[in-house]
């Protein structure tokens, strides 16, 4: 009897000897992971409009230097259903359309709303982009073929500034008129607005953010942009060598504290880097394999500390937010991934935004229409990334060897 209780005893000894080695590892590989930002729906950030009114598409979506989120929808896009009470006779009590430009304050309390046709402008057909600057002038770009012009507002909606004419773009080497303009970005250190020009032009334009004044612009690869670029099918697309110009559209477009350029090359999967000149730097795909013709880089946002250590890319094709470590243009996390409209489910993803403490902010188009925060919550280790995607080599080893050839870092997460 006295032997099995010392043979009862020894065994359960070493259980708990096993279970604390268990447990240290699993301690240690989570200390070997990079820390990396925590993120978590805020499902009920917003307040609800005032007046009975409700949004279509957020073409847009930008943040402030106060903190404050701005809001550009596309008001001709709600359906009948949603905007009854605007119908002639009203059809219901509820809704009636949101002027096409909100702000809220930090806190999801609406602010004011304001936007549409009036004098002396050129009101784009279909809202885009938006970009509120350090001086609070907000920016304003629309996607559809006549969208030749980019507006310039105060933060309380009076007119300052109009760059181009509508319907009149005469291509990628136009320095009048743009082309379906996507993204803005006006840069403190040089006073330069950076446009992603866009869905019927193949390049990145630069203008003088007092002026107006044309600056420079260029195409994939810092190249002179060519209209007459034929891309291939979309399977050989994202089989194939990394293509010679931007598809359309050119998505987006943000400049760093260190003075570089990221550009979205949506539809061929890609972001590439430039120096503010437009000097070519280096170029990485996220998740090439993806069909999907709406591709895999929508917009992007930065972390807020001073390095900008984090970039985060809109996964629109896949549902999901990539965390790049900047530096190194590897993703180190993922959310989302799930379609659906509900909390954690992301439906079509189109804008982005970050504010000073590192919440984000996305915006939906198509049948999503709406616009929602992803709370910060700290950094914590990173999660495994489980994907079934493949690089865009096939291989660690071959990846190297592609990256080699062809002056790309292209995205090896899954292998």
């Amino acid at each position: 009897m006295r032997r099995k209780a010392w043979a009862l005893a020894g065994a359960g000894t070493v259980v708990v000897m096993l279970v604390v080695v268990l447990v240290e590892r699993h301690a240690a590989a989570q200390a070997s992971r990079p820390q990396v930002p925590l993120l978590e729906p805020d499902p009920l950030w917003s307040q609800a409009l005032p007046n009975k009114w409700v949004t279509g598409q957020v073409g847009g979506l930008a943040v402030d230097s106060h903190d404050n989120l701005w809001v550009f929808h596309r008001p001709a896009t709600i359906p009948d259903g949603e905007k009854a009470a605007s119908l002639i006779p009203p059809q219901a009590e509820c809704c009636i359309p949101a002027p096409a430009v909100l702000e809220f304050d930090t806190n999801g309390k609406f602010l004011q709303a304001w936007g549409g046709a009036g004098q002396g402008y050129e009101w784009p057909a279909s809202e885009h982009g938006i970009f509120v600057d350090y001086k609070d002038n907000v920016w304003l770009s629309g996607n559809a073929k006549e969208d030749n012009q980019i507006l310039k507002f105060t933060n309380t909606g009076k007119f300052l500034m109009q760059i181009g004419h509508a319907g009149k773009n005469r291509g990628s080497n136009d320095t009048e008129n743009l082309g379906g303009p996507a993204g803005l970005f006006v840069y403190r250190k040089t006073n330069e607005l950076f446009v992603a020009d866009g869905y019927f032009n193949h390049r990145v334009i630069v203008f003088d953010a007092d002026t107006g004044a044309y600056k420079r612009h260029w195409g994939a690869y810092g190249k002179k942009p060519d209209d007459s670029l034929k891309f291939p099918p979309r399977a050989q697309l994202v089989q194939g060598p990394p293509p010679e110009g931007f598809n359309n559209p050119v998505h987006a477009v943000l400049v760093t504290n260190d003075d570089l350029v990221y550009v979205a090359d949506r539809s061929n999967n890609r972001l590439q880097v430039f120096r503010l000149d437009g000097t070519f730097i280096k170029e990485v795909f996220i998740s090439r394999n993806t069909l999907q013709n709406e591709g895999t880089v929508h917009a992007f946002a930065v972390s807020p500390d001073k390095e900008q250590k984090f970039l985060y890319i809109v996964d629109g094709s896949n549902k999901a937010i990539r965390v790049l470590n900047r530096q190194t243009l590897e993703t180190v996390a993922s959310v989302g991934g799930h379609a659906g409209h509900n909390a954690r489910e992301f439906f079509h993803i189109h804008s982005f935004a970050a504010d000073s403490k590192g919440n984000l902010f996305l915006g939906e188009v198509n049948n999503g229409q709406r616009y929602y925060k992803y709370a910060f919550k700290g950094m914590g280790p990173a999660p495994a990334i489980t994907s079934a995607r493949r690089d865009d080599c096939g291989s660690r080893k071959k990846c190297r060897a592609c990256s080699r050839n062809h002056k790309t870092i292209p995205e090896c997460v899954g292998t």
